[in-house]
């Protein structure tokens, strides 16, 4: 008995040794701080910084800086700022490039400008340690970006030139902690910048060129090995920030420039994009963050005043360099005042980046304990503002209805939208739900209806056991893509009539097709022809001919008829290719005519969507064959059809599937019957345009 109690006692001796018993206190930390610190309003990210302090080797010292947690703690580094480049809205950065670029000079250049006078000649510290402290001032972390999300504002314009200005801002700060510590390590003569110089470029074309080449090779040829690509991503990472130490890189830019190259090849509502999300989320940034708070000495802080003055400064110059910027940024674009209080309240976040720039300084000996410490304080601060003034001004935009020139109604709609997947093929079901859950919209609280229809028969009991056991398979494909599903099994005289009663019973706005196949397969499935699917309904109907993975599609080709605007389902269409293309990071071109094209004008003008317009009807098949003789192998072909009888129906649409289908085998393939009637989440108006 006593020998046990002594091996008990010795487990338990602080620090902590046994790696099982510190891996589990670390686990209990990342599961309980965020929850009971959330209870005072405090960020989860402060939680578990805090959490690091109370049980680091300055606070209670249950642990100390093992090196496992030392490797831990650098995979979560690498991690945040790979997530960081791979979460950026490119396309938003594009439509407001110019406006970003503006903002983004003011938010790099003001807090740079005021932080290093601040640092040099109030703080005393040296050139190298004034210029690094200052630069973290220009990063800012979007961390209320959630909350503009929610309330439905993430088109306004102030909120894309603050997400784009992220992008110019960050890449430049860690530019200049490679040359900062550069010069501590060698100087800064002649052969340092010609030997950046010529790494920079080296290392920028292999990761953003030849690592993108071959993830979109692998992702090709081993598309069914959805576990492979997690892997290939992860070894991408680091991969890229070893070639960023070779290059006399700081290893975070490389993970920061492999998320920017692998940007357009991981949508975000993929599976993909949720396994990344969450495995970073659940365990590799909370190591990273516990061990920032482990290295923060609490009795510095409270040492003496000058700890307190550090804290205090940093964390003015930080919120007045980011609101000044706003600012400027406000009287030159001529903004609003809300919209001013929400680019400030965006901005004024920092965290990972600001974490990744103050510990890779104080590691290289250049930070001392007061500015680390200091920043902590900062984190805190500036997270608190930054969360409170954005939800200020989001609610007010909301209220004045600033936001009015959205692609869509920013108004909450009068029923969440509803999505039909009629069940066919079962080795296509998986591109068709994550096609699906793409022009999803992500307001809609409804799951994604998959439907299989049996054929009321003799043996119907029997084949509705088997349809729902196929049906529950897809349970867990949706739960990769964190997307709640319904099945639905039902007997009906024939596939047709089922699809279109179900549809009415759950007042479905879409339902989304597999193709049809020249070889009867339609027949056999469908027991009908596509025709009577269509005319059996008035919803918007996408049917899908998806063979390659949609990552690797850049541009959408979209041919639209005329008169399209005057369908019901005009607006409708284009929101969910809107959605489509911005989670592909996608061009469209528009091929249309007239007062089409000047509808499709109003519409992509007000979404601020990356596309192209061209006047080119779409009425004669030799033409329209022409048109596709040009099309890439990587190209989404989609054409906007008609139902007979509506105002855009020309006879080219007659058989239109199997048309296509001999023209561009290769490609993946939409065609779209808009909706006739409205339903609760269809917007009879938009920017003036009437859709009736």
């Amino acid at each position: 008995m006593e020998s046990f109690r002594n091996q008990l006692a010795h487990e338990f001796e602080l620090p902590l040794a046994n790696p099982i018993l510190v891996f589990s206190l670390i686990l209990l930390i990342i599961l309980l701080a965020p929850v009971i610190l959330r209870k005072f309003n405090v960020p989860g990210i402060i939680g578990l910084i805090l959490a690091g302090v109370l049980v680091g080797p300055y606070g209670l010292n249950f642990l100390e800086k093992s090196s496992a947690i030392e490797l831990l703690s650098t995979i979560g580094l690498l991690y945040i700022m790979f997530v960081a480049g791979l979460e950026l809205d490119l396309n938003e950065f594009k439509s407001h490039r110019n406006s970003s670029l503006l903002f983004g000079l003011f938010t790099f250049l003001l807090p740079l400008g005021i932080g290093f006078p601040v640092c040099y000649y109030v703080l005393g510290y040296d050139p190298n340690a004034s210029f690094l402290t200052a630069s973290m001032f220009s990063t800012h972390t979007l961390v209320a970006y959630p909350i503009v999300s929610a309330l439905g504002i993430a088109k306004n314009r102030a909120v894309a030139v603050t997400v784009g200005g992220t992008i110019l801002t960050d890449t430049a700060v860690l530019i200049i902690l490679a040359v900062v510590i550069g010069k501590s390590e060698a100087g800064l003569g002649a052969g340092f910048w010609l030997k950046l110089g010529i790494s920079i470029v080296i290392f920028s074309s292999i990761v953003l060129v030849l690592i993108p080449k071959f993830a979109r090779w692998f992702f090709r040829k081993l598309e069914s090995e959805k576990h492979s690509h997690y892997i290939l991503v992860l070894s991408m990472v680091f991969l890229a920030a070893f070639l960023a130490e070779l290059a006399g890189l700081e290893p975070i830019i490389g993970a920061f420039l492999a998320g920017l190259g692998l940007n357009k090849l991981i949508p975000h509502s993929s599976a993909l994009m949720n396994r990344i999300e969450f495995i970073g989320n659940s365990l590799f940034i909370p190591f990273f963050l516990i061990s920032v708070g482990m290295l923060v000495d609490i009795t510095v802080i409270f040492s003496g005043p000058m700890a307190l003055l550090i804290a205090g400064t940093l964390s003015g110059v930080a919120l007045f360099g980011k609101w000044l910027s706003a600012w400027f940024t406000q009287q030159i674009l001529n903004y609003t005042a809300i919209e001013r209080q929400l680019i400030f309240g965006l901005s004024a976040g920092h965290t990972a980046a600001t974490l990744a720039v103050i510990l890779v300084g104080y590691r290289a000996g250049i930070l001392d304990e007061n500015i680390l410490n200091g920043t902590v304080v900062l984190i805190l601060i500036t997270c608190l503002v930054s969360s409170l003034a954005t939800e200020r001004a989001a609610k007010q935009l909301v209220i004045a209805k600033e936001n009015a020139n959205s692609v869509l109604s920013e108004n909450q709609p009068e029923r969440p939208e509803t999505i039909l997947l009629p069940f066919a093929n079962i080795e296509n079901i998986e591109k068709l739900l994550e096609f699906t859950i793409f022009i999803k919209d992500k307001k809609s609280i409804e799951p994604i209806s998959i439907l299989s229809v049996v054929e009321n028969n003799e043996e119907a009991e029997i084949n509705l056991i088997k349809a729902r056991k196929k049906l529950e398979e897809f349970v867990s494909q949706a739960a990769a893509f964190d997307t709640a599903v319904n099945i639905i099994t039902t007997l009906d005289l024939n596939p047709a009539s089922g699809i279109s009663r179900v549809s009415r019973e759950i007042m479905a706005d879409t339902i989304v097709l597999g193709w049809p196949r020249k070889s009867g397969l339609i027949q056999r499935l469908f027991g009908q022809k596509m025709d009577a699917i269509v005319a059996n309904t008035d919803r918007t109907i996408f049917i899908c001919h998806l063979e390659s993975p949609l990552m690797l599609h850049h541009r959408i080709s979209v041919f639209v008829p005329a008169w399209a605007e005057k369908e019901v389902g005009f607006t409708d269409w284009f929101a969910k290719l809107g959605r489509l293309a911005t989670e592909l990071s996608a061009v469209i071109h528009f091929y249309c005519t007239g007062s089409t094209c000047k509808a499709l004008q109003l519409l992509v003008r007000s979404s601020a969507l990356d596309a192209l317009l061209t006047n080119q009807p779409v009425s004669d098949w030799e033409h329209f064959k022409q048109q596709f003789q040009h099309m890439d192998s990587d190209e989404l072909v989609v054409l906007v059809a008609a139902r007979r009888g509506t105002a855009s129906y020309i006879p080219l649409m007659e058989n239109i599937p199997e048309k296509m289908e001999s023209l561009v085998p290769e490609n993946n393939m939409l065609i779209i019957y808009p909706g006739k009637s409205l339903t609760g989440t269809e917007t009879e108006k938009f920017d003036g345009i009437s859709v009736n």
